[in-house]
């Protein structure tokens, strides 16, 4: 096997000269000469049997002309040996092509040689489907005439990943499907055409407000263009408020349903922390009115941001210094108030059916349309008491896996699933 290097891709074709004129052009063709991606076409004709060297035949039963397998299994041993390369058919009874099959796809090329069959007529013989092809690729629901247009698609897609082919990365993380959500609007000169203005903001050399333009114009288009898209979009860098997660000890619920004080745990502290530094919440806030357990949290805290365990586990000490205590809900809330100078969004949540409550989807729009601050409330023993489900703005509806009632999830896991739903998206 090719060891993880610079990305290899074959297209097999009967049409070499048009892929290869695409490819010598513009930003891919810049990308290849450099030597950033290697690609290269191989013409299924040069393997085909007879004076005519014809590479299709009439389909079995009626029907058109299909691509014989014959030819193009030879043009595929010409490439590389089977366990060395990945078959990629165009067709359309493949899988969605989306961004994130792109960047896999990108990392087989770089591991393997990315081999990529150009269909035509009808298509190609089933039995070289069966056999030699690892994945077929759809476009939508359409039919080409060939797989040409599919490929290099998928070479432009996949190059545009390769750190040098675009002149700033920066242009590529902010492309529509990058982080799940769609681009922002671009203009160029003249400022005035027709009539129409380009938005004064673009033209006030104030960076922070353009950004702020951007993301929300970003936003509105995707909410309304493609609403489907929020169950995979990453929405931290498009937010204009912080994200917070309390922890609440007091009061909890026990399992007869009265109201109790529950015990701090360190692995809820570890992993807790850890998971808000992975996704960007701005402080892990912990809600107890006992003082011994504030205290208890402040010397395991510490342990990891100063001396030894700093300098033994520099990670960790960055996840322990998320923490932050509080006697009670209320006061973590103003805590947040105090840094964000305006109340944030409060998102309860519970491990139980109950009427009123909202899916995660859906709250994801509404902390985008907002753009407050946010602070996922969660429970500890048997759950939050009525009067903080009562009081919060929103009460999400509980994560179920599929698999009947059961959910018993630990904290640490409900906040952990919790965030990659909001912004987790690679």
């Amino acid at each position: 096997m090719n060891a993880r290097g610079k990305p290899r891709i074959c297209v097999v074709t009967a049409f070499p000269e048009l892929v290869g004129n695409y490819l010598s052009s513009s930003v891919l063709g810049r990308g290849i000469n450099a030597g950033l991606l290697d690609v290269s076409a191989v013409d299924i004709r040069d393997f085909a049997a007879g004076a005519y060297r014809q590479i299709d035949d009439y389909s079995y039963g009626g029907g058109g002309m299909v691509l014989m397998p014959g030819p193009l299994k030879a043009a595929l041993d010409s490439i590389s040996r089977r366990e060395e390369r990945f078959v990629v058919y165009p067709s359309p009874q493949g899988v969605r092509l989306g961004q994130e099959l792109v960047e896999d796809l990108r990392g087989i090329a770089e591991t393997k040689r990315l081999v990529i069959v150009c269909g035509h007529y009808e298509g190609v013989d089933e039995r070289f489907v069966k056999r030699d092809v690892d994945l077929e690729i759809s476009f939508g629901d359409f039919v080409l005439t060939g797989g040409e247009l599919p490929a290099l698609a998928i070479i432009d897609a996949l190059s545009r990943l390769i750190p040098g082919v675009v002149g700033k990365y920066e242009a590529v993380s902010e492309d529509s499907f990058f982080s799940g959500m769609l681009d922002s609007p671009h203009y160029t000169r003249p400022e005035n055409f027709e009539g129409e203005e380009v938005p004064h903001v673009l033209l006030s050399g104030d960076h922070d407000a353009v950004n702020r333009f951007r993301r929300k114009e970003a936003i509105e288009r995707t909410l309304s263009r493609r609403p489907d898209m929020m169950a995979r979009a990453g929405i931290m860098p498009y937010t204009g408020g912080g994200f917070y997660v309390l922890q609440i000890h007091h009061p909890a619920l026990d399992k007869s349903g009265r109201e109790s004080t529950t015990a701090v745990t360190g692995m809820d502290l570890h992993d807790i922390a850890r998971a808000c530094r992975t996704y960007g919440v701005k402080k892990y806030l912990v809600a107890t009115p006992l003082k011994s357990q504030r205290e208890l949290i402040k010397k395991v805290a510490a342990h990891w941001t100063s001396g030894y365990g700093a300098e033994f586990n520099p990670d960790r000490a960055e996840a322990m210094r998320k923490i932050k205590t509080s006697d009670t809900l209320r006061r973590a809330l103003e805590w947040i108030e105090s840094k964000e100078k305006t109340f944030p969004l409060t998102i309860a949540t519970t491990a139980k059916e109950r009427s009123g409550t909202t899916s995660w989807v859906t709250l994801k729009e509404r902390v985008l349309r907002e753009g407050r601050p946010v602070a996922f409330i969660f429970g500890t023993g048997w759950g939050l008491g009525e009067e903080t489900l009562v009081s919060s703005d929103a009460v999400m509806s509980p994560i179920s896996g599929g698999a009947g009632g059961y959910n018993h999830l630990s904290v640490r896991s409900a906040v952990s699933i919790t965030l990659d739903r909001f912004f987790g998206f690679r």
